[in-house]
């Protein structure tokens, strides 16, 4: 008999998240138990941190099998915070027998699967539709891409080519939230998530950082966001988002003090933290057992509704502080999708 926690969940997606149901039928073609794993982009510590985490034989089973063969290291071509950091993490690779090869479509000849880490989410539409025409499935790290309309070509192609594709913020897989998500407490009646909010003036303000605790949010909440409230002073952001079923969430993203991830979730059979952040690995985890399956672990439509409810912040912010809602902001994307 289904619970309570899941017949909101179900009730709740109605509304945004249907809308792009369409995008979520992607044909789950299992893989294998073993592969060489290729990475886009040597400009963010993530393709260290997880070449080195992938490529240690004493990693444990549930990383066993796939390993970080080639990388192209080329990632942003101007955000000089990313460019900087392509000669070390290349010779960083290097030093974990890392091939580093010129092109992507030389990499995509030496590889199995993709990990595309590239830190500027700008190009990833153009490098995304190299690895979909490869026929070779792929987890895109944050952000998505640059704009939510390249968002949702990226998943719209994905589909159109029957390719398995997933992202993920490395926050969705602490213990907390997932004990949380799995229904430690209840049906979640609310949810506050923080992170930090650096701001990178070629990004929509909340893709570059916020996405952490934006996605610690809807790992609690799920989708069914309605609309949106944004306040913003220079240190802070505080966004405010009331879910169809008429829940509040909050993220408090902040660019002042300490770096801190977490939150707190409200639940019918009480309450509990969101957070500490538990590191890399539960995300790799993820993304090795989608590698061997083909089943992204998270949904087309999740993600579409977290990078809407960032540009719908956007807008808001834009406006004034007004409300917005994700159903106007999802649909301009996907207009300008249409058109490319």
């Amino acid at each position: 008999m289904p619970t309570r926690r899941t017949f909101i969940r179900s009730t709740t997606t109605l509304g945004l998240a249907a809308s792009f149901s369409d995008l979520t039928a992607i044909t789950n073609t299992p893989t294998a138990d073993k592969g060489r794993i290729g990475i886009i982009g040597l400009d963010t510590s993530h393709s260290t941190a997880f070449t080195k985490l992938l490529n240690d034989p004493n990693s444990g089973a549930d990383l066993a099998g796939f390993t970080v063969v080639a990388a192209y290291p080329q990632g942003s071509a101007d955000i000089e915070s990313s460019t900087k950091r392509i000669p070390g993490y290349t010779e960083e690779a290097k030093k974990m027998g890392v091939e580093i090869v010129s092109s992507i479509p030389d990499l995509l000849k030496k590889v199995d699967v993709v990990l595309l880490e590239t830190n500027d989410g700008r190009p990833h539409l153009e490098q995304a539709m190299q690895v979909l025409k490869a026929r070779k499935p792929l987890f895109i790290d944050k952000p998505v891409a640059g704009t939510l309309s390249d968002a949702v070509t990226i998943f719209r192609q994905a589909k159109q080519m029957g390719v398995p594709i997933f992202s993920a913020s490395s926050l969705r897989y602490s213990a907390s939230a997932q004990a949380v998500a799995k229904g430690s407490i209840g049906t979640v009646l609310g949810a506050d998530a923080f992170s930090p909010a650096h701001l990178e003036k070629t990004h929509p303000d909340l893709f570059w950082y916020g996405i952490h605790g934006v996605e610690t949010l809807y790992t609690a909440m799920n989708t069914g966001c309605k609309q949106v409230v944004r306040v913003q002073t220079d240190g802070t952001d505080v966004v405010v988002g009331t879910w169809a079923d008429g829940r509040i969430g909050t993220f408090r993203g902040t660019r002042t003090g300490k770096n801190e991830y977490g939150g707190m979730a409200y639940g019918e059979k009480g309450n509990a933290p969101l957070g500490p952040y538990d590191g890399y690995r539960p995300l790799l985890v993820q993304i090795i057992e989608f590698f061997k399956t083909g089943v992204p672990p998270v949904s087309a439509e999740e993600t579409l509704e977290i990078y809407t409810f960032m540009e719908a912040a956007d807008e808001s912010k834009r406006l004034g502080g007004v409300p917005v809602l994700l159903e106007t902001v999802r649909l301009k994307a996907e207009k300008l999708a249409k058109i490319r």
